[in-house]
């Protein structure tokens, strides 16, 4: 019966990818592999697929994992080269990975275009704080026109300075763009408040200045020191033999050695404690509403207690029925949204409150904040608010990886972080084991109470006397250059 449902399944796919034209084909692929993971659904514990683990002799990490439910091949890859490698130029690991697809060795970047466009292929890079990715998919009988594509984008950039010229000039249009939109920049306001000078405090996509100054020289040295076998990991996940796949890699990523250079490795700073609290306001003469973050440093993504402290996050802003979206949205209409959560980094991390309100609401929404912020140290849980805090967390959890390209991304950032299995399959356990003895022990440890750093981004003269009762205020304007 299984498997008489399996073949339904995939003629069901192909007769419906048959009706879908060009134009709409990525749409029919997301509806598809949705219904599909509703239909096989199932409220048994979440377990990791099988897959294969293995190095290339030139130290590449690879990750092979069979799934044959939908025609599809989805590839992941990671590497170490985040904006806290930016060193003085920040927004240089983003202006990396963009141009990684500008041009290769073998393919100029129209050819890699209408390549990707021509399979109905999508391959997308990228750069984070810590790392940079690149993510592809395509129909399984694309393969060998795609990979090679992968590879060359991969192993043989060629840095074209034309190429790269143009889009420094959208680059820097685009960082005036995003301070028009102060949910689109509060967040590198609020690591550069509490980070300073340290790595972690390294806006993503830079400042103007900074851009200003990268050079296509300052990408082919980046990629050189950064970019290597041993420090990356490529995963594989879809439609496909794995004996004839590693075949492929093999021949593919073998040749893939990386130049002489610095050794490089990830700094570990001890950062100061705050020892008080303080306000950044960030004036924007023409906004109605202000935008706000309110938090501390937060946890590693190595941290023991990773599991239960996003359970009792969820409690108080990880959800729609929340402590802070209730008092905030729900009974007071203050917002159209209030949340917490952490961000975990490898050997950092934050804690934040967000939301946004009218003006004139600012002071009532920041202190319904604290209030709730406070309920959640002097009052802690009890027994039914945690059960279904945990039933969520269950309910969700299999949600995260429900498609191919889920999957493959999840195996990356294992390898980045060095996590095991045990974080997928033992993730029902730990929910489970969960008591509200140590959940209110957890909440006394990570959830910080005092010296809170607010950022704030609204009209400074109708907030600075007020806001001064939470901290010392520093003033910036949303104009100047950087955060």
């Amino acid at each position: 019966m299984k498997n008489k449902t399996v073949i339904t399944r995939k003629a069901w796919m192909h007769d419906c990818m048959a009706t879908c034209s060009n134009q709409f084909r990525q749409s029919c692929i997301h509806v598809i592999l949705l219904v599909l993971v509703l239909c096989s659904f199932s409220f048994a514990q979440f377990q990791l697929p099988e897959y294969e683990k293995y190095n290339l002799p030139n130290g590449l990490t690879i990750y092979l994992m069979e799934q044959h439910e939908v025609p599809f091949i989805y590839v992941s890859a990671i590497f170490s080269a985040g904006a806290t490698k930016d060193g003085l130029k920040n927004g240089l690991a983003a202006s990396t990975s963009e141009s990684l697809v500008f041009g290769t060795k073998n393919y100029t970047k129209d050819q890699i275009e209408q390549i990707v466009d021509f399979n109905g292929a999508e391959l997308n890079v990228s750069a984070s704080l810590e790392y940079s990715t690149l993510n592809s998919y395509f129909l399984k009988d694309n393969k060998d026109a795609l990979l090679p594509v992968i590879k060359e984008v991969i192993v043989n950039p060629v840095f074209p300075e034309d190429e790269f010229e143009k889009r420094k000039q959208r680059w820097l249009v685009e960082l005036d763009q995003e301070k028009e939109s102060p949910r689109s920049v509060i967040g590198s306001y609020f690591k550069k408040f509490i980070y300073d000078d340290d790595p972690y405090g390294n806006p993503v996509n830079g400042t103007k200045t900074s851009v200003s100054e990268i050079s296509v020289n300052d990408l082919k040295n980046f990629y050189k020191i950064f970019y290597k076998p041993e420090s990356s990991a490529i995963a594989i996940v879809g439609d496909f033999s794995s004996l004839k796949m590693k075949q492929k890699i093999s021949d593919l990523f073998g040749t893939w050695n990386s130049e002489k250079s610095q050794s490089v490795t990830d700094i570990v700073s001890e950062l100061p404690a705050h020892d008080k609290s303080r306000v950044l306001l960030v004036n924007k003469d023409n906004s109605h509403e202000t935008t706000f973050y309110i938090g501390q440093y937060g946890i590693t993504r190595s941290n023991p207690d990773y599991i239960p402290i996003q359970v009792i996050n969820t409690i108080l802003g990880g959800r729609f029925t929340s402590w802070l979206n209730a008092a905030l949205r729900i009974n007071s209409g203050l917002t159209y949204g209030a949340g917490s959560y952490f961000s975990p980094y490898k050997t950092s991390g934050t804690f934040i409150i967000s939301s946004f309100t009218e003006t004139s609401s600012t002071i009532e929404a920041i202190d319904m904040s604290l209030e709730v912020l406070d309920s959640l140290h002097s009052k802690g849980m009890d027994e039914e608010t945690l059960n279904s805090a945990k039933n969520y967390m269950k309910g969700q959890f299999p949600l995260d990886y429900e498609t191919s390209g889920d999957l493959a991304s999840l195996l990356v950032k294992m390898f980045y972080y060095n996590i095991s299995d045990a974080f997928i399959n033992d993730f029902q356990k730990n929910v489970d084991e969960l008591t509200v003895e140590k959940a209110n022990e957890i909440i006394k440890i990570y959830f910080p109470k005092g010296n809170l750093q607010f950022v704030l981004i609204g009209k400074a003269s109708e907030l600075k006397g007020k806001v001064s009762k939470y901290g010392e205020v520093i003033e910036k304007e949303i104009t100047d250059i950087g955060f």
